[in-house]
C-alpha cells in the first residue's frame, strides 16, 4: 500500500521540487520509502508502505529497457499466478513484487492488462516512446485515484491534497454539488467538491497521449468492468439452497486466503457482526500463528459493539485489542481527519475507524475488514422495508387521492398521535409518495430532503436535483431486456454510490495511520458470484444476508450470526445534546465560514434550536453541516485545524 502522485507538463518550472512537494503531502500513505522519476515531460512520485518484497519493491519501477515507468498503489493478489505466463512470453523479472507483474502485463497485453488482475489498485504507467500515460483503477474502487486535467496539465494522486500542492491547481468549491452533498454527504459521480479535480471512477482507465507537434493532447477514459446487474443467469435454474450456500463458503474461503498474502504482520478489524467475525474465524483456521483482532467502542454502552467483539474473539481464540473513544477524542480528531479524507466526512463511524486503525498500526501493517457484504447480499434493513413499503403503496394507491392526502396530513401532523408514532408512520407509504425519491431516498438516505433543502438554502445557493446521480444507477438501461427486481435495483445502485464512498473512508482512515486495509468480500469474482444469487437467498423470512449466515454457521456462535445488526453506531445524538457541544453550534453560525454564503441564517438558527430543545432530532443534518463548515475552513477559506475539546483516546 502506497501513495502516488505526479503530472505531465512540458512547462512546469522546478518540476522535481513540485513533485516532491506533492509526494510529501501524502507521506503518511508510505513512510517506508520514497522515489521519483522525472524526464522532460513526465514526473512520477511515490511513497511506500512496504508489504510485499520489502527489499525489492522500490518505485518508480521500470521494465527491462527503461521505456515504461510505473507508480502503483495497491495489491495484485494473483500476481504469482500471472507471472509464469509472462516469463514464458520472454519478460524478465528483477524482483518478486506485484508491481513488476503489472509492468510486464502492460507490455504484453496493453490496456487489457487490467482484466488479468484480482486485487485493489490505482496505478500509472508512463511510456516514454509513445509519450502516453496510462492510469487505471480497480473494479470496485477500493483504492483511490484522483486527477486534474485542463487540456494542458494532467496531474494525478492518491489523495486530493497532493494535487493541491501543484502551483497550477487551486482549491475552489464546486458549489453546484451542494444539493447532492446535503442529501447524501458525498458525491457519487466523477466530480469532487473541488472544482476541476475528479476521481477516476471504479472499473475505469484513462490515457493521456502527448503529441510530437503542436496539436492538442489526446485524453480518453474507458470503462472496462461493471458490477453485473439485472439479468438472471439461465444456467442457475434448478440449483437448490445447498449448492448456493456451499459455493458461497468455498468462494469466501478462497478470497480470504488470497488476502493473507503479506511479508509483514497482519490482523483483523472486528466489530462482532457476522461479516468481520466470519473473516476472522477463517483467518484463524488458515493462519499459522496467533491472529490479532482490533475493535473500537464508546463509554456509552448502548452504542458500543465491544462486548460482541470480545465474545467473538473469545470464541475463536484471537489476540484481541480495544480502544474506547469519548466525545472529546471524537471531535478533537475531526478537523484533522477531514484533512485526511480531503472532503467532508460522511459518516461518524469514519472517526471511529481512524482510532481502531491507529490502535492496529502499533502491531500490524495490514488488516482485513468486513466491508461490502451488506451491499452484495442485502444486509441493510432499508432493503426489506422498501420492498414492503412498495408493495403496500401499490395497493394503497387505488384509493382516492383526496382520502390519501387526508391520511398523510393526519400521520404527519395530528396531535392525537404521539410524536414517536408519527415519526415511525412518517417512514411508511401512508406519509410518502410512490417515487423512489420519496419512498426510498428521502426516507432512508437523505439528511436533508429536497423539501428541507429548499427551506435551508439561501436565495443565492445553487439549486438542482440531489438525486440525479443516484438515479442513473437505479434505473435500468434496457440492455438486458429484463426488468430488475427491486432488490437488485437497490443493491446495484448502492454498489455504485454508497459502497464507493465507504471504500474511500476505509482507505483514507487506515492510510492516515500508515496501515493497509483489505476487503475480501469485494474480490470482483466474489461480487460477480453474489450478483447471480437468487433474491430469496439474500433476504428470507426477514433474515438479511441469509446465504452468508448459513454458509458460516459452523464458524461462529449462533447468537453472533443472528443478532440484530447495529451498523457501527456512534452516540452522536447524545453528544450534540451535551452542553459542551455549544462550541460546535457557534462554529456553524460563523459569519466567516463557508456555510454563511449558502444558508438562510434564520432557518439554520431554527434547526439548531429545535434540536437543542429536543423537539426534533436533527443529528444527521447538523453532522452534515458541521463537516462542510470544517472542510471549508481547512481547504477553502484558509483556516487550519482547530482543537474543539481536550481529551485522548484510551487504548486497552
Amino acid at each position: 500500500m502506497c501513495g502516488i502522485a505526479g503530472f505531465l507538463s512540458a512547462n512546469t518550472r522546478d518540476g522535481e521540487a513540485v513533485l516532491r512537494g506533492m509526494t510529501a503531502a501524502i507521506a503518511h500513505r508510505g513512510p517506508d520509502d520514497t522515489g521519483v522519476y522525472c524526464d522532460s515531460e513526465a514526473f512520477l512520485g511515490f511513497c511506500r508502505l512496504s508489504i510485499i518484497d520489502v527489499a525489492g519493491g522500490h518505485q518508480p519501477m521500470s521494465n527491462e529497457d527503461g521505456n515504461l515507468w510505473i507508480t502503483y498503489n495497491g495489491e495484485i493478489f494473483n500476481h504469482s499466478d500471472i507471472r509464469p505466463g509472462l516469463e514464458r512470453a520472454g519478460h524478465r523479472y528483477k524482483t518478486r513484487c506485484d508491481t513488476e507483474t503489472i509492468v510486464h502485463a502492460y507490455e504484453e497485453y496493453g490496456a487489457d492488462c487490467v482484466s488479468h488482475f484480482r486485487g485493489m489498485f490505482g496505478f500509472v504507467i508512463w511510456n516514454r516512446e509513445t509519450r502516453t500515460l496510462f492510469c487505471a483503477r480497480d473494479r470496485l474502487g477500493i483504492k483511490p485515484l484522483y486527477y486534474y486535467w485542463d487540456g494542458r496539465l494532467f496531474a494525478y494522486a492518491s489523495e486530493i491534497k497532493a494535487l493541491l500542492e501543484h502551483p497550477a491547481i487551486s482549491a475552489k468549491f464546486e458549489e453546484s454539488l451542494l444539493p447532492e452533498y446535503l442529501a447524501f454527504g458525498y458525491v457519487s459521480e466523477e466530480r469532487t467538491l473541488f472544482s476541476g479535480i475528479r476521481k477516476l471512477m471504479p472499473g475505469h482507465y484513462l490515457t493521456v497521449r502527448l503529441p510530437r507537434d503542436s496539436s492538442p493532447a489526446e485524453f480518453k477514459i474507458k470503462q472496462y468492468w461493471d458490477a453485473p446487474r439485472f439479468a438472471e443467469d439461465p444456467s442457475n435454474a434448478g440449483r437448490g439452497d445447498a449448492y448456493w450456500i456451499g459455493e458461497c463458503r468455498r468462494r469466501l474461503e478462497e478470497t480470504v486466503r488470497m488476502r493473507l498474502m503479506s511479508d509483514v504482520p497482519l490482523g483483523m478489524f472486528l466489530s462482532g457482526g457476522v461479516d468481520s467475525s466470519a473473516i476472522a474465524a477463517l483467518i484463524k483456521r488458515m493462519a499459522d500463528g496467533p491472529v490479532k483482532t482490533f475493535a473500537v467502542g464508546y463509554d456509552e454502552a448502548r452504542y458500543s459493539e465491544l462486548s460482541y467483539a470480545r465474545q467473538v474473539a473469545s470464541a475463536i481464540g484471537t489476540d484481541h485489542h480495544e480502544v474506547v473513544v469519548g466525545m472529546e477524542d471524537f471531535f478533537n480528531a475531526l478537523p484533522r481527519l477531514i484533512w485526511h479524507e480531503d472532503e467532508p466526512i460522511c459518516w461518524p463511524s469514519s472517526v471511529s475507524l481512524y482510532f481502531v486503525a491507529k490502535l492496529a498500526a502499533e502491531q500490524v501493517k495490514v488488516v482485513l475488514t468486513g466491508e461490502g457484504s451488506d451491499e452484495l447480499f442485502g444486509g441493510y434493513s432499508r432493503y426489506r422495508f422498501y420492498q414492503l413499503n412498495r408493495q403496500w403503496h401499490d395497493r394503497y394507491s387505488v384509493l382516492p387521492g383526496a382520502f390519501r392526502n387526508w391520511i398523510r396530513g393526519q400521520v404527519t401532523g395530528s396531535p392525537l398521535l404521539a410524536a414517536n408514532l408519527r415519526r415511525k408512520l412518517g417512514h411508511t407509504f401512508l406519509a410518502r409518495g410512490g417515487s423512489p425519491e420519496s419512498l426510498y431516498l428521502d426516507n432512508f438516505f437523505s439528511a436533508f430532503s429536497q423539501e428541507q433543502q429548499q427551506t435551508l438554502l439561501g436565495a443565492g445557493a445553487p439549486q438542482g436535483s440531489p438525486y440525479s446521480n443516484f438515479l442513473r444507477y437505479w434505473n435500468p438501461d434496457g440492455a438486458t431486456g429484463q426488468a430488475p427486481s427491486l432488490l437488485r435495483r437497490m443493491l446495484y445502485a448502492d454498489q455504485k454510490t454508497y459502497l464507493a464512498e465507504l471504500l474511500m473512508k476505509q482507505d483514507q482512515m487506515s492510510m492516515a495511520c500508515s496501515i493497509e486495509s483489505r476487503v475480501p468480500f469485494l474480490d470482483h469474482t466474489f461480487v460477480e458470484f453474489a450478483a447471480t444469487v437468487p433474491d430469496n437467498l439474500k433476504i428470507r423470512g426477514g433474515v438479511a444476508k441469509y446465504i452468508l449466515k448459513k454458509a458460516v454457521e459452523d464458524l461462529l456462535p449462533h447468537s453472533i450470526i443472528y443478532r440484530k445488526k447495529m451498523g457501527f453506531p456512534t452516540p452522536l445524538r447524545q453528544w450534540l445534546l451535551d452542553p459542551r457541544a455549544e462550541g460546535l453550534f457557534k462554529l456553524l453560525r460563523s459569519p466567516e465560514g463557508l456555510l454563511s454564503q449558502y444558508l438562510d441564517r434564520e432557518a439554520l438558527d431554527s434547526l439548531l434550536d429545535r434540536h437543542r430543545r429536543g423537539v426534533e432530532d436533527a443529528t444527521d443534518r447538523i453532522w452534515r453541516l458541521l463537516n462542510l463548515q470544517l472542510w471549508g475552513s481547512r481547504f477553502i477559506t484558509g483556516e487550519r485545524d482547530v482543537e474543539l475539546f481536550a481529551g485522548a483516546a484510551r487504548p486497552r
